[in-house]
């Protein structure tokens, strides 16, 4: 009886160990999403220009850009994980400055029946908000 409840135990324990891969991927590229588009926030505050980041829904590749950047400064356009796709909340594209405060904007990572929201105040950094 005592075998069979130390069994119980640990199997409950591994079961709550093991982590959807899928919400893992999604973590990851909302965490890589972020950092890309602080990047080109400040790229865009240094150079005095207009920087957009728009994902490509259209076609469903999987991909987005970044417009307004100089092309010496090549910026990643795909997602590392196959079937990630993102919606701009409200708008067609993320307008990273050049100004200062850049006004509140989310974007709604998915991956299968996952989903991640990035956002930003204006003033601070995209964040990750959770599902």
């Amino acid at each position: 009886m005592v075998v069979l409840a130390l069994v119980a135990v640990a199997t409950g324990l591994v079961s709550l160990s093991i982590r959807d891969p899928n919400a893992t991927a999604l973590e990851q590229e909302a965490a890589r999403l972020a950092a890309l588009l602080e990047s080109a926030r400040a790229e865009s505050r240094a150079s005095g220009v207009m920087v957009r980041w728009e994902p490509r829904t259209s076609d469903n590749s999987g991909e987005f850009r970044f417009t307004g950047l100089p092309s010496s400064n090549e910026m990643p356009s795909k997602w590392l994980s196959n079937g990630v796709s993102a919606q701009v909340q409200g708008a067609g594209a993320v307008v990273l400055g050049p100004e200062p405060l850049i006004g509140a904007q989310r974007i709604t990572l998915k991956l299968e029946d996952r989903q991640l929201t990035l956002a930003t105040d204006g003033l601070g950094p995209f964040e990750v908000q959770g599902e």
